[in-house]
């Protein structure tokens, strides 16, 4: 119960619980950080449990169940924030209604991360966008919003442009369009052209775009999985 792998899941989810803190008491930027180390933390676990030869039932369940506070809840919650913004003098009984329906992403994960683990397709790559990769377009536009990079944060909390992302990142969640993962066999370039293509084009994306990056860098990933599938069929 208590091995290395369990213990970085477990991180994980302390992480994700501290950025949900933060997010609910303004310190966005502090919220990032916590949500970045627990993508590290779940990048790791798994990768440690398969080094280990340890990867079981127990690992695959407490993986989930952290991943849905850090991944589903917490993004969540970014919207919700982002959304009383929008609505400041919406109805409030106990919540702000309006913006209540950001916790429809947070469903969504949830049922992403009950398909994943009946899901046999998804070992080597995935069905439909990852949570992670959800939440890093979603740090995205809360970053963008929070320094108002290049002007158009004051345009993110549009309620149409919200009400949109969260929709279209709902249907993504459980959608049927295949995804390459990163797990690589080795590190040479044959097998791995679109991972090493992709991650090429999300630096300089980072690079020149800032935080607007994390945003264009995932919608690059789910244009190279299109094309890559389109290719294969």
């Amino acid at each position: 119960m208590f091995n290395l792998p369990n213990l970085l899941t477990l991180f994980n989810l302390f992480c994700g619980c501290c950025a949900i803190v933060s997010l609910k008491n303004g310190y966005y930027v502090d919220a990032v950080g916590w949500l970045i180390a627990s993508g590290i933390a779940d990048f790791l676990d798994g990768l440690l449990a398969r080094a280990m030869g340890i990867s079981g039932p127990m690992g695959k369940e407490l993986d989930s169940l952290a991943d849905m506070v850090s991944f589903g809840v917490a993004p969540g919650v970014i919207f919700h924030e982002l959304l009383v913004m929008s609505f400041p003098d919406a109805p409030v009984y106990g919540l702000n209604l309006y913006a209540a329906p950001a916790f429809i992403l947070t469903c969504f994960a949830c049922l992403r991360l009950a398909k994943f683990n009946l899901d046999t397709r998804q070992s080597d790559s995935f069905m439909g966008l990852n949570t992670p990769a959800m939440t890093i377009f979603t740090i995205g536009i809360l970053l963008v919003f929070h320094w108002n990079t290049f002007g158009i944060g004051v345009h993110i909390i549009q309620p149409t442009i919200l009400f949109s992302l969260i929709a279209i990142l709902s249907y993504l969640l459980i959608s049927e369009i295949p995804m390459f993962a990163f797990k690589v066999k080795n590190l040479g370039w044959k097998g791995n052209e679109i991972r090493f293509s992709f991650l090429a084009l999300a630096i300089l994306q980072l690079i020149f775009l800032r935080e607007a990056g994390l945003c264009t860098a995932i919608i690059t990933y789910i244009l190279f999985s299109v094309f890559e599938n389109m290719k294969k069929a």
